[in-house]
């Protein structure tokens, strides 16, 4: 029922402001924008738009640059996972109204996916990545979700249903809000589970592309640069033919959309291969096979594999400046080009990959005795169903079963923090000061744990970088937003990638308060943009 009243107060905003939308738009100049296209380059952060532009002067990030605004000091709300990333730029908000901090995560008022009649204590993991596709008899993705594969709750009349990732978000999108003003929406993403941006109505986008990037079981992309970009080519092609009027498959369409857009992993991917192509598997990468991904140094040098997703990437956003000029909409259309997130270390000597973070906790000398060790090793071993949940990569989210233990965890934490390689632990009153308080939200973890920079709890030897957490280099990341008729400038002036999605709406002529995340959160629209 909150959500269904969320909607209507967002519509009521809408309908309230059609005059004011009129003044704004005229006052401002943006009367001129009739598209917004939003692109994030997964993984992109400042420092590779600041060298990549320098050193290839006529390519596509630079041309956007040349007439936009290009913001270096542009950071990602809270933790730096692709869910909260991709709904900080579509919501205007953090997990404090969204609710979503990580793909995979935990609700305590959910059951598990096979508890079909969601009987017994609630509390179980939330599982929104490749894991939750359909898959067929060679495990290859039909690129739809499986609704078995679901966490279940309760709802209001009373049954025990699935949970998609659309309902499970707490707040309206822009696409929800572009549609109720009579807009056209499109968005394409790396798997089914990213029916994300459809919002709470789990109608928001019109034409919603995800070709899924990596089969459970079967082939994985993201094995290889040249493989991955292949799969970025697809939401390319999507997004050219969106251009053109049609939907993404090339059928006849609405019209070019209102607001779409998409992400592309090359550059992600590109960041943290320690060897690409290393099982062989990307019949088509035979340039790379073998050779390391990432930085060469601190001063952010990509190897070959990285700057071959990048090149690849300008070329693709080149591909869609040229469409755009060709159908004559170039100056009618705000393009912003940012990411979900960064990745860390930039700098390959800090990489540390000591193990998962919860075999560190047990393996601890007293962890089977301190009241905090065993909180924490319990939720490290939890599989199923209400007894927490430990979330880890180059951060730990933790979700304790007994949450009046979060006072002795935090402390034993902390008193170990040379051994667990911490930097800092949020709980109690820091968590609050951050997020909302875990004992009265179903989502917020009870501790969240800040590694040393660089390190990264897996024991996996595929990847030298990765994201998730609060360092710069998971933070930062690159900001651009342009359009024909706007001079070029660079702001150093610290900005959240939530004022993206108000500084969308504002820039169609619609009330950025339609979102709720925007009103509650008081998101103001980017700074810099007055014509």
């Amino acid at each position: 029922m909150v959500i269904n009243k969320q909607v209507v107060l967002a519509l009521c905003l809408l309908l309230s402001s059609i005059s004011v939308f009129s003044e704004e738009r005229s006052h401002d100049g943006n009367d001129r924008v009739h598209h917004v296209l939003l692109v994030s380059v997964d993984g992109l952060h400042a420092l590779d738009v600041a060298r990549f532009v320098k050193t290839h002067p006529d390519s596509a990030f630079a041309e956007l640059t040349e007439h936009g605004v290009t913001y270096t000091n542009a950071k990602t709300p809270a933790n730096s996972d692709s869910f909260p990333g991709l709904l900080a730029l579509v919501t205007g908000g953090s997990p404090v109204t969204h609710g979503l901090f990580y793909d995979v995560s935990y609700d305590r008022s959910y059951f598990d996916p096979t508890n079909t009649t969601c009987s017994g204590t609630p509390g179980n993991t939330m599982v929104f990545d490749e894991s939750i596709d359909l898959y067929n008899s060679a495990n290859i993705s039909l690129n739809v979700i499986d609704p078995a594969k679901l966490p279940r709750r309760i709802d209001e009349h009373g049954h025990c249903v699935p949970v998609f990732p659309h309902d499970a978000i707490k707040t309206n999108t822009i696409f929800e809000v572009v549609k109720a003003f009579g807009g056209r929406t499109a968005w394409a993403d790396k798997h089914p589970a990213y029916d994300l941006v459809n919002g709470p109505s789990g109608r928001g986008v019109d034409d919603l592309f995800t070709p899924e990037i990596t089969n459970v079981n079967g082939f994985d992309a993201t094995v290889s640069v040249v493989c991955t970009v292949e799969n970025d080519q697809l939401k390319v092609t999507g997004i050219l033919n969106q251009i053109r009027g049609r939907r993404h498959d090339g059928t006849p369409g609405g019209g070019v959309p209102t607001a779409f857009g998409m992400n592309f992993q090359a550059v992600s991917v590109g960041q943290k291969l320690a060897k690409d192509n290393s099982d062989g598997s990307c019949l088509d990468d035979t340039a790379f096979v073998g050779q390391p991904g990432g930085y060469l140094d601190g001063d952010g040098t990509p190897t070959a594999v990285l700057a071959y997703g990048l090149q690849k990437t300008d070329d693709a956003l080149r591909s869609m400046i040229n469409a755009l000029k060709s159908q004559g909409i170039y100056d009618s259309t705000l393009f912003i080009v940012t990411s979900k997130h960064g990745q860390s270390p930039i700098n390959p000597v800090k990489l540390n990959k000591p193990g998962h973070f919860g075999d560190l906790v047990a393996a601890l000398p007293d962890s089977g005795t301190n009241a905090g060790g065993i909180a924490i090793g319990n939720a490290a071993s939890c599989t199923t169903g209400a007894c927490g949940f430990v979330m880890d990569d180059d951060v730990a989210l933790i979700w304790l079963q007994d949450q009046t233990q979060t006072a002795a965890a935090a402390a034993y934490l902390n008193a170990n923090a040379k051994a667990l390689f911490i930097d800092e632990v949020l709980a109690g009153d820091e968590i609050k000061l951050r997020f909302n308080d875990p004992r009265k939200d179903n989502r917020t973890p009870d501790i969240l744990v800040q590694p040393v920079y660089g390190t990264i709890y897996t024991t996996s030897g595929k990847k030298v970088s990765e994201h998730g957490g609060f360092s710069f280099g998971d933070t930062n990341v690159g900001l651009i937003v342009s359009n024909p008729h706007m001079r070029a400038a660079t702001i150093k002036t610290p900005v959240a990638t939530s004022q993206v999605a108000p500084t969308i709406l504002n820039s169609l002529g619609i009330d950025p308060d339609a979102l709720n995340s925007v009103r509650v959160e008081h998101t103001d629209v980017l700074p810099g943009l007055s014509h």
